[in-house]
């Protein structure tokens, strides 16, 4: 692969994107929710102000599990999608289609970055000028967890685009990835486990952590935030059977990093075949 090709198709996909405005929405997205749930996450217990950056991150979490893999499957989806034309012109280029890829997937993780950094990091900003900021050491980590819950969704949006001919299928699979992943995948585990022995059920919600990058993240948060009393049946069987805190977080990354480019691959290998 040519790097100069795949960075030059990367600027191109982000200058794009910040001309569409998606990373300024994106950005003032991200930062307002910072805010909001930093100073109103209080408000059932009858108090309203900024609250330290553990228990913004703890709320932010849950959140940001459902967000970003619906901003980063539809935004993949658009991007990767042919259009006539403009993805024609670029395919008849002297480059592979792997770098014309990996090129728009830089791009567009680039795009993202800059609009979590600016989001996240004005938000973190106001929160540490306002509270204690003794326990800011878990917010970047956060932050890190997101972007690489990003890319990994931006490569499964690569994968649904080329998979699919025609636009209105690419979204409507898409949607589909998102709502497995992010609700019907833990009803599904929790289903299955009712099936086996408690023995056996404990090794089948211990594998099935790693089956699902929004499960992953989510355990690696907590684990961030020494919340492993929230853990769930996942997070406490991955303890359990790594035998430590250090094994756990070795294992969740090195998953991370296999959800990350495990679709990519297959996503290259799919448009090698195809007649475009």
């Amino acid at each position: 692969m040519e790097i100069n090709s795949i960075l030059t198709i990367a600027r191109q996909e982000l200058t794009v994107a910040i001309r569409n405005k998606w990373t300024v929405i994106f950005a003032f997205v991200f930062g307002s929710l910072v805010l909001a749930i930093s100073y109103f996450g209080s408000v059932t217990a009858a108090e309203i102000g900024f609250q330290g950056f553990n228990r913004t991150t703890a709320s932010l979490l849950s959140l940001v599990l459902y967000l970003i893999p619906l901003v980063a499957l539809m935004m993949g989806t658009q991007s990767f999608m042919s259009t006539e034309g403009g993805d024609d012109m670029l395919f008849a280029q002297p480059v592979l289609r792997s770098e014309v890829l990996l090129g728009k997937l830089l791009g567009l993780f680039a795009a993202l970055v800059t609009a979590t950094f600016v989001g996240f990091g004005l938000g973190g900003l106001v929160i540490a000028t306002q509270t204690d900021a003794n326990d800011f050491t878990g917010y970047p980590i956060f932050v890190g967890l997101s972007l690489f819950l990003s890319l990994i969704f931006l490569s499964l949006s690569m994968l649904v685009a080329v998979g699919c001919k025609r636009r209105t299928s690419a979204y409507g699979a898409a949607l589909l990835v998102w709502f497995f992943f992010v609700i019907f995948y833990d009803l599904l585990v929790l289903g299955g486990s009712l099936l086996f022995k408690e023995r056996t059920a404990n090794y089948f919600i211990f594998a099935s952590l790693f089956g699902n990058p929004v499960d992953i993240v989510r355990v690696a948060g907590l684990l961030s935030l020494k919340g492993e009393e929230v853990f769930g049946a996942a997070g406490a069987a991955l303890l359990k059977f790594l035998g430590g805190e250090w094994r756990a977080i070795a294992a969740l990354i090195f998953s991370l990093i296999f959800w990350a480019a495990t679709p990519t691959l297959i996503s290259f290998r799919l448009l090698r075949k195809q007649d475009i």
